[in-house]
């Protein structure tokens, strides 16, 4: 785990409704496309989400994902989902 993979995880762990974030995503696209953006919003809640991603998995396989469901200054609702490309930053 990289130095800002474990501060990401580290303050993912503390955030409480109402803070304040700024969030990079990392998004690959095939082996040479990279792009980035940023969101920014109040954190709503954080959760552990089960969902079934994976292609060809046994059926009891869990799998889950850590999100964040923001609310973004427009009013609108967005969902993150952390991940070892998801750098977060409390503002």
């Amino acid at each position: 785990m990289t130095p800002e993979e474990y501060e990401s995880r580290a303050l993912y762990e503390q955030l409480q409704p109402g803070d304040r974030v700024e969030v990079l995503h990392g998004v690959t696209v095939g082996s040479s496309a990279k792009w980035s953006t940023t969101t920014v919003g109040r954190v709503l809640r954080r959760e552990r989400r089960r969902h079934g991603l994976h292609f060809r998995r046994n059926t009891d396989d869990k799998v889950y994902s850590d999100v964040l469901i923001l609310a973004r200054d427009d009013g609108e609702l967005t969902t993150v989902t952390m991940d070892e490309y998801t750098r977060l930053r409390r503002i």
